[in-house]
C-alpha cells in the first residue's frame, strides 16, 4: 500500500486528482444535480477543497478513476461546522482525532456490481486509513437514504440530530467510530474488501 502526499499545485497535470474531480462533476452535478461550481465545466471542486483536504482515489489498473472520498480536519474549515451544524442536536464533534467524509463518489461508468466493489473498496480503506493515522471519529452530512446504507456496513455508524429537510432533500448528519473492532465489524456485514494499493492525495487543481 502507498501514500502519496503531493498537491495539486505543485503538479497541475496529476491525473489521480483530475480523474476525481471530473467523475464528481458527473456525478454530483450531471446526475444529482447538485447547484456547486464546475471548473472549466470540467471538474467539481469548491473551497472545502484546499490545501488541508486529503483524499482516498481508487483507480483502475488503467489509472481511471473508481471511487473517491475527501477528508478533512475538524480543526479547519468543514461542511457539517461551516455550513450545517443546525443539523446536530448538540455542537458537532470536532478535534483533532476528528475528520469529516464528504463527496463519497463512485464513478457512473461502472456497472453495478464494480460500483458495489469499489464501495466496499473504499469504506475499507476508509477505516484503515482512520487506524493508521489516529483518525477515532468520522462526522459527515448524508442524505436520509444514503445513511440507511451506511449504517448497515458493519461500523459503529449514527445520526447527530434529527433528518432535516433543506433544498428538496432529507439530510442528517452522521457519525462513524472507528476502533478496534471496525474492521471485524465490516468483515461481518460483507463489506471488507482491503485493496493491496491504494492512493492517497491532497490539495487542489489550478
Amino acid at each position: 500500500m502507498t501514500s502519496q502526499s503531493t498537491r495539486a499545485q505543485d503538479a497541475p497535470g496529476h491525473a489521480a486528482l483530475r480523474a476525481m474531480f471530473a467523475a464528481r462533476k458527473q456525478v454530483f452535478i450531471d446526475l444529482l444535480k447538485w447547484d456547486l461550481p464546475a471548473l472549466d465545466g470540467r471538474y467539481e471542486l469548491d473551497h472545502f477543497d484546499n490545501e488541508d483536504a486529503r483524499y482516498l482515489i481508487l483507480l483502475d489498473p488503467d489509472g481511471r478513476h473508481r471511487a473517491s472520498a475527501r477528508l478533512l480536519p475538524t480543526s479547519g474549515a468543514h461542511l457539517l461546522g461551516d455550513l450545517y451544524p443546525w443539523l446536530c442536536s448538540s455542537a458537532p464533534p470536532s478535534g483533532p482525532s476528528v475528520w469529516e467524509i464528504s463527496r463519497f463518489c463512485l464513478d457512473p461508468a461502472c456497472d453495478s456490481d464494480e460500483r458495489r466493489d469499489a464501495r466496499n473498496q473504499l469504506v475499507t480503506a476508509l477505516a484503515e486509513y482512520a487506524l493508521r493515522h489516529g483518525i477515532t471519529d468520522y462526522i459527515g452530512v448524508a442524505e436520509q437514504n444514503w445513511f440507511d446504507k451506511i449504517s448497515r456496513f458493519g461500523w459503529d455508524c449514527s445520526a447527530l440530530g434529527e433528518t432535516r429537510r433543506e433544498a428538496g432533500c432529507e439530510l442528517l448528519a452522521l457519525h462513524i467510530r472507528i476502533n478496534d473492532d471496525t474492521l471485524a465489524g465490516l468483515e461481518r456485514a460483507g463489506i471488507y474488501a482491503p485493496l493491496a494499493l491504494h492512493l492517497e492525495e491532497g490539495g487542489t487543481i489550478q
